[in-house]
């Protein structure tokens, strides 16, 4: 048990003793509240003062019992003080309040349920990104290993099938959960625990065993991965496909930063919206090359038309160097860029419809 948890037992059971000390000198002795009181404390600290009052034979077998109940709890005490102490528990207890601190102030952030392979490499992703994320692991000895390893995540040690866990973690305010423990049992209680306690949570679940995938999902995960399956098909990929695979690891790679695949998200609120991607001048401003569009309603299109309309909340999967993305990232986001670049590319495209249709019209009359 934890030397803390030990700590916060024996006071409660001291502080019991004390209330019973004294409610029994009531009892027995007739005593007033103070003395009472006075005495169980002299009793308990065993420092050998007088009496308040001459004791009969109940008084003194009383006095007798608590006197050895009280040097057992006071021992227990001064032990689990010496091993917060000399075991550099003190430290790990500041360390601990630190985390609890820093989760509780997370909004929008992702919860990884474990961290064997998969959960540390997921880590390791969204740390690059950077996201924010709160790990839950269960295993002590995984637990002293990171900290060892010095990454600097956000750990904390709990069951997350329970309620109590998750909620710690801050799921109310999370963005979505990760649960990758190797167990699938673990993982269809997880997803259940956490779509109980948010409905409108992202939850992503591991499948390590055939027909798992249907019944996290009716657990209520969002999504569903099989790393066997990936990792069978993608082995499959790099001997049938070598070249559509090495482009795949180029663009979805942080460590190729020569070339990123991203998707930017439209906000409601940005000036772009009713525009088509003509007039808005992404391709021409940022350079990137949008590769599909998806739709509020999950609806994806490939290769859009340059007619293409942008809507709200509509996702830009998106192909380019890093700085690119960026920038039309920001374009995206700012409102006072919107006018003047649709004003700019709307005249040019105008301008170029109205040669095409000249250059047609030439050719008609020339027949």
């Amino acid at each position: 048990m934890d030397p803390v948890r030990h700590l916060k037992i024996s006071i409660c059971v001291l502080a019991l003793l004390v209330s019973f000390g004294t409610f029994g000198y009531i009892a027995i002795m007739g005593w007033n509240g103070l003395d009472a009181l006075y005495m169980t404390v002299l009793a308990l600290s065993t420092v050998g003062f007088r009496e308040v009052h001459p004791l009969n034979d109940s008084g003194k077998i009383f006095t007798m019992v608590l006197i050895f109940f009280g040097v057992s709890v006071l021992g227990y005490i001064v032990g689990s003080l010496a091993q917060i102490m000399f075991e550099g528990q003190f430290h790990r207890i500041i360390g601990r309040k630190k985390v609890e601190k820093a989760i509780a102030a997370l909004d929008e952030h992702y919860i990884i349920c474990g961290f064997g392979r998969i959960g540390a490499l997921i880590c390791k992703e969204f740390a690059a990104k950077p996201l924010p994320f709160v790990i839950v692991e269960k295993d002590p000895a995984i637990i002293e290993r990171m900290a060892q390893d010095g990454h600097g995540y956000l750990v904390m040690r709990g069951d997350a099938t329970a309620d109590d866990t998750l909620l710690k973690a801050g799921i109310k305010r999370a963005k979505g959960l990760i649960s990758v423990v190797t167990s699938d049992t673990e993982n269809v209680y997880i997803t259940l625990t956490a779509r109980g306690l948010n409905p409108d949570l992202f939850i992503l679940a591991r499948s390590g065993e055939e027909g798992s995938e249907l019944k996290l999902k009716r657990a209520g995960a969002t999504k569903v991965v099989s790393p066997y399956l990936i990792g069978g098909s993608r082995m499959a990929q790099a001997v049938l496909r070598p070249n559509v695979v090495d482009f795949i690891e180029i663009a979805t790679g942080h460590e190729h930063m020569e070339l990123q695949m991203e998707e930017i998200l439209i906000p409601p609120d940005s000036g772009f919206i009713g525009e088509t991607l003509a007039s808005s001048g992404f391709r021409k401003e940022t350079g990137v090359i949008i590769v599909g569009i998806k739709k509020q309603s999950g609806k994806m299109g490939f290769n859009p038309e340059s007619h293409t309309r942008i809507e709200a909340d509509d996702t830009l999967i998106v192909l380019g160097e890093p700085d690119a993305i960026l920038k039309l990232d920001q374009l995206v986001r700012c409102s006072s860029c919107a006018e003047e670049l649709i004003k700019k590319h709307r005249r040019g495209h105008d301008g170029h419809q109205h040669n095409h249709h000249n250059h047609e019209s030439h050719q008609h009359d020339n027949k």
